[in-house]
C-alpha cells in the first residue's frame, strides 16, 4: 500500500483465538517475516507480552480475561493506524468477548480460529503449562479447568487446523487469507 491509502484506510486485524499451544505465535511470527518481505506494514500484539509488560496485575479468572480483551482491543485502535495488518495472537477463550471485540473494531476484524485438539496440547506443552496444571500448580488453566472452559468460535472467519496440517501450511493459509483480506479493503490497489 502506498503511504497516502495506508492513513486513509485502518489495517486489517487478526484476532487469533486458540488454547495455548495451538501454534498462534509460532504462525504470526512467520507470517510476520513474509509481510515485511513483500514490504506489508504489519505488527503483532502478542498475549503474553502484554500480559508480561502492560497487564501484569491481571490473572485468568474470566473477570480479568475480559479486561485484558478490551484492553488489547484498544492497543488495536492504535496499531491499525499504522499497519496494515495487526496480529493478535491470544487464546481469547470467551465467545462473548471476541463478539465484543469484533464490534469495536469492525470492519476489518477477523476471528482466526487456531484449531488443536487438548490432547495434541497436552502433548506439545510447549510452556509446560498442562503440567504444572496437572500437578495442581496452576488451578485456573483455561481449556483444563471447569471454571475457564475454552468456547470454540462458531463461525470463525479462518480455521488454522494445527493439529492436522503442517507449520508451512498454516502459514500459507494466514497469508494468503490476509492478503485477500486486505484487498478487499484496498479496492483500488492490489497488494500483490
Amino acid at each position: 500500500m502506498n503511504d497516502n491509502t495506508r492513513h486513509r484506510i485502518p489495517g486489517i486485524i487478526l484476532w487469533f483465538t486458540g488454547l495455548s499451544g495451538a501454534g498462534k505465535s509460532t504462525v504470526a511470527e512467520s507470517v510476520l517475516s513474509r509481510f515485511q518481505k513483500k514490504k506489508i506494514s504489519s505488527c503483532i500484539i502478542d498475549g503474553d507480552s502484554v500480559r508480561e509488560t502492560i497487564h501484569s496485575h491481571l490473572g485468568f479468572s474470566k473477570r480479568d480475561i475480559k479486561t485484558n480483551n478490551v484492553l488489547i482491543s484498544e492497543l488495536c485502535l492504535e496499531k491499525r493506524n499504522n499497519s496494515d495488518v495487526v496480529m493478535v495472537p491470544i487464546i481469547s477463550p470467551y465467545g462473548q468477548f471476541r463478539k465484543d471485540a469484533r464490534m469495536k473494531l469492525h470492519p476489518g476484524f477477523y476471528e482466526i480460529y487456531f484449531s488443536a485438539n487438548l490432547d495434541c496440547v497436552i502433548q506439545r506443552d510447549v510452556k509446560g503449562l498442562y503440567a504444572k496444571s496437572s500437578a495442581g500448580e496452576i488451578h485456573n488453566m483455561i481449556g483444563m479447568s471447569k471454571t475457564n472452559p475454552f468456547q470454540p468460535p462458531k463461525s470463525p472467519d479462518l480455521i488454522i487446523n494445527t493439529d492436522k496440517e503442517s507449520i508451512q501450511t498454516s502459514v500459507d493459509k494466514l497469508f494468503n487469507f490476509s492478503v485477500i483480506s486486505l484487498n478487499k479493503v484496498n479496492h483500488t490497489n492490489q497488494i500483490i
